[in-house]
């Protein structure tokens, strides 16, 4: 393949397309300031597919359908972001001493059934849904007799069959607590950890795009952390009318803290600039 064509950059003209046709499949926006950064991941499924220019690959992904295995390698490419267990302290801080410790009350005095059933929506290669299971392990009393569900969606394929390994790397696993780290975890190797059955059992791995209304449910907690950012206000309108609609009445959202909801939210009550409940109980 000639190197010299691969050594360029894609055209604006061209990023806009492709921008377009993401946004359209999948409502995120490409900011033509990563134009140097998808050039790169592009060419590289250039190489892999045989392709002689961008032009020609971007025609090629423009004729596969969304089951084509190119197509979740290119969504990759286009979407990967690091990601590691225990992200944002605060969250889960709220998670463990203020959800669960209320939800256990609940339970015990009879105002709710011992059932909880999570969403971890974009959870990328996993570390989400196995964090809400470590903390469930630690922290709700008798969790082995409750009816607990997590419910872990990603768009990308790839990007789930990472995640049903449960497996994660020494970066990944640098802010779980240490005794965490012992109980739930088993070491691999030097570099690699696995979560153990324990946590694993309640987890569910299945493709959904946020476009699409979800149809499982209803939820106590959804977890939609850190990709609101990438679209913008019609299509976040959308994701969170379907996010609003799976959530049982008094259930809570948990988002970052940038995802630029808090004019768009509709009936979600704001608790703190990234979690917000659903009126009803």
């Amino acid at each position: 393949m000639d190197q010299k064509v691969l050594a360029k950059q894609i055209s604006d003209r061209l990023l806009a397309k492709i921008a377009d046709f993401v946004y359209q499949r999948t409502g995120i926006r490409l900011s033509p300031q990563k134009k140097a950064l998808l050039s790169n991941r592009l060419r590289r499924r250039m190489r892999e597919t045989g392709h002689k220019s961008f032009e020609e690959y971007f025609k090629y992904v423009q004729s596969i359908d969304e089951s084509d295995p190119e197509w979740d390698a290119f969504l990759q490419e286009i979407t990967t972001h690091e990601t590691f267990l225990f992200r944002d302290e605060a969250h889960w801080e709220w998670f463990q001493d203020q959800f669960l410790a209320q939800l256990a009350k609940d339970a015990r005095t009879g105002k709710r059934p011992r059932k909880l059933h999570i969403w971890s929506a974009a959870c990328s290669t996993g570390d989400e849904p196995v964090t809400l299971a470590c903390c469930i392990a630690a922290k709700l009393p008798n969790a082995h007799l409750w009816n607990i569900r997590i419910l872990a969606t990603d768009i990308g394929v790839g990007a789930l069959e990472q995640a049903k390994q449960a497996t994660f790397g020494t970066r990944a696993m640098g802010r779980v607590p240490e005794e965490y780290r012992k109980r739930y975890f088993t070491q691999l190797d030097d570099q690699r950890w696995q979560a153990k059955p324990m946590l694993t059992r309640w987890i569910t791995y299945k493709q959904h795009n946020l476009l699409d209304p979800m149809r499982e449910g209803p939820f106590d907690l959804v977890v939609l952390k850190n990709v609101l950012i990438y679209f913008d206000v019609e299509s976040k309108k959308k994701v969170l009318a379907h996010v609003t609609k799976a959530m049982q009445p008094g259930a809570y959202l948990l988002t970052g803290a940038a995802e630029g909801i808090a004019n768009i939210r509709g009936p979600l009550k704001r608790v703190y600039p990234w979690l917000f409940q659903k009126p009803g109980s």
